[in-house]
């Protein structure tokens, strides 16, 4: 009986792979497929590994209270104003699971983790994997909501840890 090492084994399984590309015409191996899009998933479903910042998001940053002020100026708004305030007030609108009313999604009526962080499912559904979601971020990713033109009319600045970290 033979023992093969897996090092081995895989090596073989490589080269059997790259052979039978380059006999079917092929240069290139196949590209890796792209992982899936990942959707919004709520804050709450951050608050089990990050409690603490959770804990102070929804505490002191004005972010986890952000639909409040849509609620209170909606009758004075057109449709399409309302949609301008979602962008910025509520998680995700107008992408992949994102807030789409606040009887439907109630967990993304204000703006929570995922709006600076990026969607969270992917990072979520493999335990915390860094690379499936933003951790660093800059003035460039505030400045998505807290552009010049909403500094003015607002009169507010970007907050870089805004309560949460």
């Amino acid at each position: 009986m033979r023992v093969v090492r897996f090092p081995a084994l895989l090596a073989g399984l490589a080269f059997l792979v790259s052979f039978v590309w380059v006999s079917a015409g092929r240069t290139q191996p196949p590209e890796k497929a792209a992982p899936p899009e990942a959707s919004y998933v709520g804050s709450e479903a951050c608050a089990s590994c990050h409690d603490t910042q959770f804990h102070t998001y929804s505490k002191y940053s004005k972010k986890a209270h952000s639909s409040k002020s849509i609620q209170i100026m909606a009758s004075d708004l057109t449709e399409e104003e309302l949609r301008g305030c979602y962008g910025c007030h509520t998680t995700g609108y107008g992408k992949p699971g994102g807030f789409v009313s606040f009887t439907a999604t109630p967990g993304l009526a204000n703006a929570g983790c995922e709006v600076c962080h990026g969607p969270g499912s992917a990072h979520a559904e493999s335990g915390g994997d860094a690379s499936l979601i933003k951790g660093k971020l800059t003035m460039a990713d505030c400045e998505t909501c807290h552009s010049a033109e909403r500094v003015a009319a607002f009169n507010f600045k970007p907050m870089l840890y805004a309560g949460a970290h």
